[in-house]
């Protein structure tokens, strides 16, 4: 059985070290597989080299051998929302993403992610995404199709010359005068996956608008000036307006159970917006999605 072609392998490039063989020596880099788990993705052609040659148990350890290995995940759940595909050219696709889809390949999922799934549907293994938004947030997703011109897209994203705008179903903010511009300092929290506000210098912008008021809920447009994991969570969250069905913010109460598709968070990456690297021409995109009260 060969690997999936929608799916990108790992890659290791072997350390110094004393092992025999290459199996001995990712049987010790990755204690939490097991050496069965090893033998079996061998026998199934899920390791090999950097030309696609198939390695073996008994194939002799080689400092610097670029390894690829193939992750599975054994009972994988289908996820049962579907992503549109808005616009794909020789560079770029742009998809819609629906809540609960992770981006990319990580921990529980591989085959039910945008990217896999994309890959299968347009038959280009060289798709990758350009930017990431949480599996729990639905919207906007580019990714790169071509690898020539990659980093060009990449550049936007890093010098921050793509213009994001989220939206946002919370509880409303009476007292506080809009638009609102919320910097604070972001670093990692407790546990490992959450994010907290902390003093010292600000790390984290985003400019609050009200888009919509609704009695005691309100939608929101925010636009992130900076990138930081789950800063459009954590500033309205600290706003004192959690972003509604948000099982993380302002306190943890998603346990890590199974996903109750009734009860989305309501957050959605709307619009990107940018001048193209290579054309020099505007592009915009606008998300399909909508978020109900």
């Amino acid at each position: 059985m060969s690997q999936s072609p929608s799916i990108r392998p790992s890659i290791l490039h072997l350390p110094q070290g004393p092992w025999r063989t290459v199996l001995d020596c990712l049987c010790e880099r990755f204690p939490a597989i097991s050496r069965e788990t090893w033998l079996e993705r061998m026998e199934n052609g899920k390791v090999t080299d950097g030309q696609g040659n198939r390695l073996g148990p008994g194939h002799p350890y080689q400092v610097a051998l670029r390894v690829h290995y193939y992750r599975e995940v054994k009972g994988e759940k289908a996820i049962p929302f579907v992503e549109t595909v808005l616009h794909a050219d020789e560079h770029l696709v742009v998809a819609d993403k629906p809540h609960f889809l992770p981006v990319m390949p990580a921990g529980e999922y591989v085959e039910e992610t945008l990217q896999a799934r994309l890959t299968r549907r347009l038959g280009n293994p060289h798709l990758v995404p350009l930017h990431r938004i949480d599996r729990h947030t639905a919207g906007l997703v580019l990714f790169s199709a071509n690898p020539a011109s990659r980093n060009a897209y990449h550049e936007l994203f890093r010098d921050r010359r793509i213009h994001k705008r989220y939206e946002a179903i919370a509880p409303a903010l009476p007292d506080l005068r809009f638009p609102l511009l919320r910097e604070t300092r972001i670093a990692k929290g407790e546990p490992f996956f959450r994010m907290q506000e902390v003093p010292g210098e600000p790390n984290s912008r985003t400019r609050l608008e009200v888009l919509e008021r609704n009695g005691e809920f309100w939608r929101y447009d925010l636009y992130p000036i900076t990138g930081k994991q789950h800063q459009l969570r954590v500033h309205l969250a600290a706003l004192g307006a959690p972003i509604c069905n948000d099982g993380f913010y302002p306190e943890l109460t998603d346990k890590g159970g199974a996903d109750d598709y009734r009860r989305p968070l309501k957050l959605l990456a709307r619009s990107l917006a940018f001048d193209d690297p290579l054309s020099g021409l505007p592009r915009a995109f606008e998300s399909a999605l909508r978020l109900d009260w």
